[in-house]
């Protein structure tokens, strides 16, 4: 994979979870002390994230900075950085999901989505090691 289609991954990643908690570019521009067409950059990929960006934008959205590289493959196998990457949910049904989830309000339910969402992936792996 070239650095331009990873550039245009993280981008977009940025843009779903940006999306899905209703901030607008020029809110998290102003946050980060850049302009909004600054972000849209980012967003297309057209402007590269340095490391020490990409950890502020991460921690004002709430994620960790590997969230912006789910998704990408190393190899043929599925598997990013030793990580196996879902395969079976489409990019409409994660843009769904992290929508409908950055909508619940209370980050207790939220806590509790999130442990009901990674037991049902546990008990997944489980079946399969089988």
């Amino acid at each position: 994979m070239s650095a331009r289609e990873i550039d245009v991954h993280v981008g977009q990643r940025l843009r779903d979870r940006r999306e899905a908690l209703g901030i607008s570019q020029g809110r998290l521009g102003r946050h980060l002390g850049l302009t909004f067409s600054q972000v849209q950059k980012y967003e297309k990929g057209s402007n590269r994230i340095g490391a020490g960006r990409l950890w502020q934008i991460a921690e004002y959205l709430g994620v960790p900075p590997g969230y912006f590289f789910e998704g990408l493959a190393s190899d043929h196998s599925g598997r990013a950085n030793g990580v196996a990457t879902p395969s079976a949910a489409g990019p409409d049904e994660v843009r769904q999901l992290t929508s409908a989830f950055g909508a619940i309000g209370e980050s207790s339910t939220r806590a509790s989505v999130l442990a009901l969402v990674r037991s049902l992936a546990d008990e997944d792996r489980g079946r399969a090691r089988r």
